[in-house]
Parts: C-alpha cells; sequence; structure tokens
C-alpha cells in the first residue's frame, strides 16, 4: 500500500467515527451540563484508560484542574493511572484488574462523575472499576469503540464510536473531550448561579 493510500483510508476511518461523534452531539452537551452541575455541587470527576486511553483520561483531566479556553477556578479531576507508587503497589498486591477499582472505593463519593476511555470496551480493569462506582453511587460514563462492548453495558451513558479502527476511535475520543470542557466552561457561569439562587431560596 502507498503512504498517500495508507493515510487516506486512515482518514476514511476518521471521517466515519466523526460522523458518529457528530450524531451525539445532544449527549455530550448534557454531560458538560451534568458535570458542571456536579462541580458546583462539590463533586469531582475520576478517569481512567489504559495505553493511550490513559493519555486522554489524564488529557481530560489537565484540562479541568488547568484551564481549556476560558479563565476559572480549577476543577476537581483526577486520572486514575499517574500515581506510580499507588499503581505499582495495587497491582503487586491485588492484582491489576483492580487497580482502577481500588482508587475508586479510596477517592470516589456518590454522586461524583467516573470516565472511563477504552476502544474496546473490554478492559477487565475498567469494567471492574465501573462495577465498584456503581456500588458506590458515582455515575459512570464511558466512551468506547462500536457499541456492543461490555463497558457500555455496565455504564450509566456511553458515547459509542462507530469505527472500527482502534486509532482513529481513540482521536475522536480526543474531540470528544475537548468538546466536553468546552461545553463545562460554557455552562459553569450558570450553574454557579443556579446553585446560588438554590442556597439563598433556603
Amino acid at each position: 500500500m502507498t503512504r498517500f493510500g495508507t493515510v487516506g483510508e486512515h482518514l476514511e476511518h476518521l471521517r466515519l467515527g466523526l460522523a458518529s461523534l457528530d450524531r451525539q452531539a445532544g449527549l455530550i452537551d448534557s454531560w458538560g451540563q451534568q458535570l458542571t452541575t456536579a462541580f458546583v455541587s462539590g463533586h469531582k470527576l475520576l478517569a481512567a484508560g489504559n495505553g493511550g486511553s490513559a493519555a486522554e483520561a489524564q488529557h481530560l483531566t489537565a484540562e479541568l484542574v488547568g484551564r481549556f479556553e476560558g479563565e476559572r477556578e480549577p476543577l476537581p479531576a483526577i486520572a486514575l493511572h499517574v500515581e506510580t507508587s499507588t499503581v505499582t503497589a495495587i497491582c503487586n498486591d491485588f492484582g491489576a484488574e483492580t487497580v482502577f477499582a481500588r482508587q475508586v472505593g479510596a477517592h470516589g463519593r456518590s454522586g461524583d462523575v467516573l470516565v472511563l476511555l477504552s476502544t474496546s470496551g473490554r478492559s477487565p480493569n475498567l469494567l471492574a472499576a465501573a462495577a465498584k462506582a456503581k456500588d458506590r453511587g458515582l455515575r459512570v460514563w464511558a466512551l468506547t469503540g462500536p457499541r456492543v462492548n461490555p463497558l457500555a453495558e455496565l455504564a450509566d451513558e456511553v458515547l459509542a464510536v462507530e469505527c472500527s479502527a482502534p486509532t482513529a476511535v481513540q482521536e475522536v475520543h480526543l474531540v470528544a473531550i475537548h468538546a466536553l470542557c468546552s461545553a463545562v466552561e460554557r455552562y459553569l457561569p450558570s450553574a454557579r448561579w443556579a446553585a446560588v439562587a438554590a442556597e439563598v431560596s433556603r
């Protein structure tokens, strides 16, 4: 296959993935509203993934704790793979499948949001984290590849990228992450005012 053909094939996968994302734009907007309300109410976001999806989970939390496009206060978001001592201790003592679930048990509280990223939707450590989160009253959102997968079944809500190429799925997940951060920054001012109004009316 020529270099041009390889690029063209990848771009076709990406086009299909982005078209799938476009059909779910309303879901991302809803997540932005829900997440903003959670932040204003004192809750936090936890995020996890493996490999490239771990990098994207960390990308999401960095945009929220730092800033995305606008100046605002830092928002409470934790990527569960970044503490190497914690990760290696859990893997060594309890097994790799528990690496995220045990941290959800430590950090997660009812009302928090857990975002899990997986191109396959079949990673045992993410499935265990989703189950633990649901037991503890967290909302579980999944970003996956094609919808028929175990993680999509476990999650409360799923953004499924209908594309057969995992690399393109990951790239579309990053677009979704940026769109989510944009929605959070758009809804944050109104969510603050709603919280103030609710407090005053008590």
